[in-house]
C-alpha cells in the first residue's frame, strides 16, 4: 500500500465530452478556474489539455496552453502542472482504402507535439508509449518507436519530466527500453492508462501485472474510465501507487450526478484519507516525482 499519495486531477481531456456534461471546461479562463478548484480540493498536479474556445474541440494551438498556465500563476495557487503532448497523434483511415485519411486526422512527428512544452517549460509533460487501436471503427493512435525516442531525447533535453502513458503491456516494455538507452531520467515516473479500448482492460490483475512489471523505483499512478474511476482510486492506492481522477475520463460523481472536478478531487481525498493514507501536497509532490521545488 502506498501510505504518501499525489492525486492528479485531469480537467478536459481531447474526448468528445463537452456536449455531454456543463462541468466539462472548455476556454482557457475556465480550465485555469478548474485547475485552481481542483488544486484546492486537493491535487497536487493538474493535467491540461486545451480546447478551441469557441468550438470545444481539441487543440495544440501554444498559445492556449500559454494563457492556461499564465492564468493559473495569476491566482498564486501551488500545484504541479503536467501539460499533455500527446495531441498530434490522430490516425482515422478509411477501412476500405487504408492509405485514405479521414476528418479527425491530427498526425505530426513526435517533436511537433511539443512547441508548448518547449515554450513554457512544465514541470511535466505526458509521452503515449506506444501506438493503439482507438475504440472502435478505424481511429489509431500513432506513437511510433521512432517517435518516441524523439521525444523523450527532446523533453530529457529540457529539463521536464515526462509522464509516461502506458496504454497496454507492450508500451511499458518499449518505455523501459528507453530507460535503459539512457532517453529517461530516474526517478521515471509512469501513468497506467486502463479501459481505453483497445488497450489494458480495468481489472485488478492485470493492474497488478503492469505494476510488477515497473523498473525498480519508479514512481507511478493509475486511473479508469467512467464508473471505475473511483474504485481505480482505492485499487491504485493499495498497489503502491498514486492516482487520477478528473472529467477527462469521468463525468460522473455518482449514477445521474454530474461530477466537477473539485467534486472528483474531494471523493478522492475521501477514499484515500479512508484507507489511512496521507494526500500528498504540492511541494511533497514534487520531492516524490524528482521535480524541481518551485522557484
Amino acid at each position: 500500500m502506498n501510505n504518501e499519495v499525489i492525486i492528479t486531477c485531469a480537467l478536459t481531456g481531447a474526448g468528445d465530452t463537452v456536449h455531454r456534461s456543463p462541468h466539462v471546461p472548455v476556454t482557457p479562463e475556465q480550465i485555469a478556474a478548474s485547475a485552481v478548484e481542483a488544486a484546492s480540493a486537493g491535487a497536487a498536479v493538474v493535467h491540461i489539455h486545451v480546447r478551441d474556445p469557441e468550438t470545444g474541440a481539441p487543440s495544440r494551438d501554444p498559445r492556449l496552453y500559454a494563457e492556461v498556465v499564465e492564468r493559473i500563476k495569476e491566482t498564486g495557487t501551488d500545484v504541479v502542472l503536467n501539460l499533455t503532448a500527446g495531441m498530434g497523434g490522430d490516425l482515422v483511415i478509411d477501412p476500405d482504402r487504408p492509405l485514405r485519411q479521414l476528418p479527425g486526422t491530427d498526425l505530426v512527428g513526435g517533436l511537433e507535439r511539443l512547441p508548448h512544452v518547449e515554450e513554457l517549460l512544465p514541470d511535466i509533460c505526458t509521452l503515449d508509449c506506444g501506438s493503439l487501436n482507438f475504440g472502435d471503427g478505424s481511429n489509431l493512435y500513432v506513437s511510433t518507436p521512432d517517435m518516441l525516442r524523439a521525444g523523450a531525447r527532446r523533453i530529457q533535453e529540457l529539463g521536464v519530466r515526462p509522464e509516461l502513458e502506458i496504454f497496454d503491456t507492450g508500451q511499458l516494455w518499449f518505455a523501459k527500453q528507453l530507460l535503459a538507452e539512457g532517453l529517461l531520467d530516474d526517478p521515471t515516473v509512469f501513468q497506467l492508462c486502463m479501459g481505453i479500448p483497445w488497450g489494458a482492460p480495468a481489472e485488478p490483475g492485470v493492474l497488478q501485472s503492469m505494476v510488477n512489471l515497473l523498473p525498480e523505483g519508479a514512481q507511478w499512478a493509475s486511473f479508469a474510465l467512467g464508473r471505475m474511476q473511483m474504485p481505480w482510486v482505492a485499487q491504485s492506492v493499495l498497489l503502491g501507487g498514486h492516482v487520477r481522477v478528473g472529467l477527462e475520463d469521468n463525468l460522473y460523481l455518482s449514477k445521474g450526478v454530474k461530477a466537477t472536478n473539485g467534486a472528483l478531487v474531494e471523493r478522492a481525498v475521501q477514499i484515500t484519507e479512508l484507507l489511512g493514507a496521507t494526500v500528498a501536497a504540492p511541494d511533497r509532490a514534487r520531492a516524490l516525482l524528482g521535480l524541481k521545488p518551485r522557484a
